[in-house]
């Protein structure tokens, strides 16, 4: 489908919808008037008896659906789609290396091709606005794969980013990669010395005040910035230039006594110092760098597991000397084969990333709360290959907890220095849902993760996603960190899944457990909803933490939750299901609207049947929904993005969401509320 554009706002209409969804005015407010749907009878909204039905059905289809689509080695894993940025960059990195082939080019070129919109511009997510960075990226990618600055799309897009800017407007990311080509001055983009990387951890702005994946850019980024190479350009990008002669215009300095315009002094500092750092102190310290970026090189060559930090590690390194026949290279350059997604079209998509833990243990969930015996050879596969991917090194968590016995799972095939406190928390309540033969080996595993999440628990009493009081606001204020989030605080989403994961392991009185319950219960938005960091928006957070709470042992009549209840029939859809647009990460009239989507219908029936809402008129038509929008195979079909890296700057589609969660609450609808056979509580 194509947006239609406001161009006047720059807000897509949620209401370009298929036939089978409901048109939905873009709201004014927090609380417009839609409590309406809650209470309306549609043709969606059939008699219970009914409605258990088709959600018998839908459950039967759905678990066939998820069971075949499981790994012979126990995995599960679906393509994990975010934006055009992605295979630009990684087109860009074969340029800048010298490693172009002509087969990969041309297909990233036909996938980024097919991502274009109308209006000559590229989103980074559905029908999502244009994007200038994502635009300009893409546009220079066409171009390094033959594409001409006259062809009617490409003029398009010139056209485009010319009329907001141009390159001198995007972020200092895009900039970087211009730059490496003379597109544009290293002079003019933000200074980030390598020398950061001796500073201790109790100075501001120490890379360990940057969240892991900021962290793992940053540092090789700090040679790239002190090094400034420049490889000689294809082709001139005059057309993307607002004015030719003067590309980059002075921005007016803060207030010398304001945080934004200490920082701005501070770079111009930076930049004074960058042309008289000692030789000797700079060679040193990129080296320095260079052996840290080495020494977190996975087993797989990747770096975290996510692509970004493989693309400026290469970069970085090979800057320093490393040819590309060198083992360290030669790993991380095979590393980023394994994300591309090779289509039937002949397109290629890269992935920034891969979540095999992460889909394997929500699948193992759906699959157990959809009545699968606790013993099913599927179930069993999949707890032996959680439990394979324990990770038992310390990590750099392990810079803020250094006495912190290891133990937990991270997010992706390799990634054992960055284990994930949210991963954990599921491994484990997946791993509670399954009879597993070795009954000491899972005890073992789970005592460790537990142990692990609880050590891991920020000073005020809630988690983060991968370390604990990351939470120095000074990295966000540095001009070269204008994009996505760079400091992991916790998050409401993610505490209320370890929250959960420790009250089925029988610690719900554990005073860190009471700690997370108390920061939950205070981070409740007046709405009656919560935030939601690493899901699509409130309705992700909302459905994340009552589920928590009850399990904690908080009753369904709890004014908290009685509020989120309330909230959540307010915001329910026409047709029956909930939606929620990108939009609500910056446009508070948004909070909880958008088209109907599997996965966030699903995330809001798990708080409404937790909250003890089963046989509500709200939660049957949820589940009539659910059940009239199943695909014939057993699965959804879901375009829209759900989940996010970093709110609103960089979303994710899992297309493992549309099947994991909808399975999940389906079968708890179906079912009741989950029983754990191998449960300690």
């Amino acid at each position: 489908m194509t947006a239609t554009t406001d161009g006047s706002s720059g807000v897509v209409d949620p209401g370009a919808t298929s036939a089978s969804q409901t048109t939905i005015s873009i709201p004014t407010t927090t609380t417009a008037a839609t409590t309406t749907a809650a209470t309306t009878t549609t043709a969606t909204a059939a008699a219970a008896p009914d409605v258990r039905d088709a959600a018998r059905l839908a459950v039967e289809r759905a678990t066939e659906n998820l069971l075949a689509r499981q790994d012979a080695q126990g995995w599960w894993k679906g393509d994990l789609e975010t934006n055009v940025t992605m295979d630009a960059e990684d087109l860009l990195l074969r340029q800048f290396l010298g490693i172009q082939d002509e087969r990969t080019v041309q297909a990233a070129a036909l996938f980024i091709r097919g991502e274009q919109r109308e209006d000559g511009t590229w989103a980074t997510f559905y029908q999502g606005p244009g994007d200038l960075s994502a635009t300009i990226e893409a546009y220079v990618a066409l171009r390094l794969a033959g594409d001409l600055p006259d062809e009617p799309h490409m003029a398009r897009a010139a056209a485009w980013v010319r009329a907001r800017g141009g390159i001198a407007a995007s972020r200092v990311f895009t900039r970087i990669w211009l730059a490496l080509f003379g597109w544009w001055k290293w002079d003019d983009l933000p200074e980030l010395p390598p020398e950061l990387i001796f500073f201790p951890k109790w100075v501001p702005l120490n890379i360990y005040d940057f969240g892991c994946w900021a962290r793992q850019t940053i540092v090789p980024l700090t040679v790239v910035s002190a090094q400034r190479p420049v490889r000689p350009a294809p082709f001139a990008l005059d057309e993307l230039h607002t004015d030719r002669r003067n590309p980059a215009p002075l921005k007016p300095l803060a207030p010398p006594a304001s945080w934004d315009g200490f920082f701005q002094r501070l770079d111009k500092a930076l930049h004074v110092y960058h042309r008289i750092a000692p030789p000797p102190l700079r060679r040193v310290a990129m080296k320095a760098a260079a052996r840290w970026i080495i020494e977190r090189q996975e087993n797989d060559g990747c770096w975290g597991g996510i692509q970004p930090p493989a693309v400026y590690s290469l970069i970085a390194l090979h800057l320093l000397g490393y040819d590309l026949e060198h083992p360290v290279m030669k790993a991380g350059l095979a590393s980023l084969d394994r994300f591309a997604v090779w289509r039937e079209d002949g397109a290629r998509m890269v992935e920034a990333c891969q979540s095999p833990v992460w889909d394997t243990c929500l699948a193992t969930i759906a699959l157990a709360d959809a009545g699968v015996p606790a013993d099913h050879p599927a179930l069993v596969k999949a707890a032996d290959w959680m439990l394979a991917e324990e990770i038992v090194r310390p990590g750099d968590w392990a810079v803020r907890r250094p006495e912190l016995p290891p133990g937990g799972w991270a997010f992706e095939f390799h990634n054992d220095n960055y284990p994930d406190i949210d991963d954990t928390a599921e491994v484990i309540l997946a791993l509670r849902r399954v009879a597993h033969p070795d009954r000491d080996r899972m005890e073992g595993a789970i005592a460790r993760g537990v142990r692990w999440n609880l050590g891991m628990q920020s000073k005020n009493g809630a988690w983060g996603a991968f370390d604990a009081d990351n939470t120095s606001g000074f990295p966000n204020r540095l001009p070269f960190c204008d994009f996505g989030e760079v400091i992991d605080p916790p998050s409401a989403d993610v505490t209320a899944h370890v929250v959960e994961m420790l009250a089925v392991e029988g610690k719900a009185h554990h005073p860190r457990t009471r700690r997370g319950i108390t920061w939950l219960l205070a981070e409740q938005e007046p709405s009656g909803a919560w935030f939601g960091r690493w899901g699509v928006n409130y309705v992700y957070g909302t459905g994340s933490v009552v589920p928590a709470l009850t399990a904690a042992g908080l009753p369904g009549s709890h004014p908290a939750i009685r509020r989120a209840v309330a909230w959540l029939e307010s915001v329910q859809n026409d047709d029956g299901g909930w939606g929620e647009d990108l939009r609500s990460y910056k446009e508070p009239g948004w909070a909880g609207h958008g088209v109907s989507t599997a996965s966030q219908t699903a995330w809001a029936l798990l708080a409404l049947i937790a909250a003890g809402e089963s046989g509500s008129k709200a939660t049957e038509r949820g589940v009539a929904w659910l059940a009239e929008t199943q695909l014939p195979d057993g699965s959804w079909d879901e375009p829209y993005f759900t989940g996010t890296g970093f709110p609103w700057d960089f979303s994710i589609n899992y297309h493992l969401y549309r099947q994991v969660f909808p399975l999940t609450a389906l079968g708890r609808y179906v079912h009741g509320e989950p029983v754990f056979p191998t449960s300690r509580s």
